[in-house]
């Protein structure tokens, strides 16, 4: 059982109180009262039960009584849980964790659980000493690093931040940090999820929908999509046709899953739109198509369960 089967037991432990006043400059803290006795009164004290809702959906009560692991636990909040829902398509956090798979809630919940008690002055001090990294998921780091105004954010596979917003909250078993999104783990959701959650891709997600090639996107793949940016996309050509745009699109997906590192340098590749893009080697790498500007890779590997997804900045232009 992954570590985060201990996520209950560690947020039964703690009362949450309202988040207080703070000397500490890095992040704001709570106070702690007597701990509670019951999940359900943690949920209702903090409005965490999304949280607890996706959790007893993932089954996950069984094993959520160790008192004796030392877990820091990022708790999302139940307005963390209701934008994530809104980005997906559904109508609210009740309908995502009824229509979303155990396994993939189970994974989900996860990745919101760090090996070790780790207090907001550790996490503080760590992203300082550029100790960014400080646990993975399926082998992709989860990064945590100091904003300009002094707070703590936590990177996901979107490549999105959570804020931390209530931090030290002590547990029996480790501490409780609360954060303001949901974070999203590799591999667990499509290629359109993930690009639906990350607002540099909005553009993207828009075209695909019109060009009607989301359903094929969230097929079983693998795929491997060069995902240009909104800023590219601003400066794109613009007033293309369905058909064109479809060709626009299929012209930045190969049928393949290709990693960073499995990219070929120098050898065109042909693509979803049967014609060839080429991969120049360089920091940070480009990709030639029909014109004289290169994309520059901007990103690289978006896990998704289908495929990998890679920002770049310029709209690659086929022969339309």
């Amino acid at each position: 059982m992954r570590r985060a089967t201990y996520l209950l037991a560690v947020m039964a432990t703690a009362f949450l109180t309202a988040c207080g006043g703070s000397d500490n400059d890095d992040l704001p803290v709570t106070t702690t009262t007597a701990a509670a006795t019951t999940i359900d009164k943690v949920a209702q004290d903090r409005g965490f039960g999304a949280l607890l809702a996706a959790a007893t959906k993932a089954e996950l009560g069984s094993a959520l009584s160790d008192a004796n692991a030392q877990l820091t636990v990022l708790a999302p909040t139940d307005a963390a849980f209701n934008n994530l829902a809104t980005a997906l398509g559904f109508a609210n956090a009740t309908a995502m964790v009824n229509a979303l798979p155990a396994a993939t809630l189970k994974n989900i919940l996860s990745y919101h659980v760090l090996p070790g008690n780790k207090p907001a002055a550790q996490l503080t001090a760590a992203a300082q000493s550029n100790q960014a990294t400080l646990y993975s998921f399926e082998g992709q780091p989860a990064s945590v690093a100091v904003n300009t105004a002094g707070g703590v954010k936590v990177g996901d596979a979107v490549l999105t931040n959570a804020n931390v917003v209530a931090t030290d909250v002590a547990a029996s078993n480790g501490v409780i940090h609360a954060i303001d999104k949901v974070l999203v783990p590799p591999g667990v959701l499509n290629i359109v999820q993930m690009a639906q959650l990350n607002p540099e891709l909005s553009s993207l997600v828009g075209a695909v929908t019109r060009a009607n090639l989301q359903g094929t996107l969230s097929g079983a793949g693998p795929f491997t999509v060069f995902a240009p940016t909104n800023a590219a996309f601003a400066a794109a050509p613009s007033g293309l046709s369905t058909q064109q745009l479809s060709t626009v699109l299929t012209y930045h997906v190969l049928g393949t899953q290709v990693l960073a590192s499995q990219i070929p340098f120098g050898t065109p590749i042909g693509t979803a739109a049967n014609q060839a893009i080429t991969f120049n080697a360089g920091t940070p790498p480009t990709i030639t198509d029909t014109t004289s500007t290169p994309a520059r890779i901007t990103a690289t590997n978006v896990r998704a369960s289908n495929g990998v997804i890679h920002l770049i900045d310029k709209v690659l232009i086929p022969a339309l």
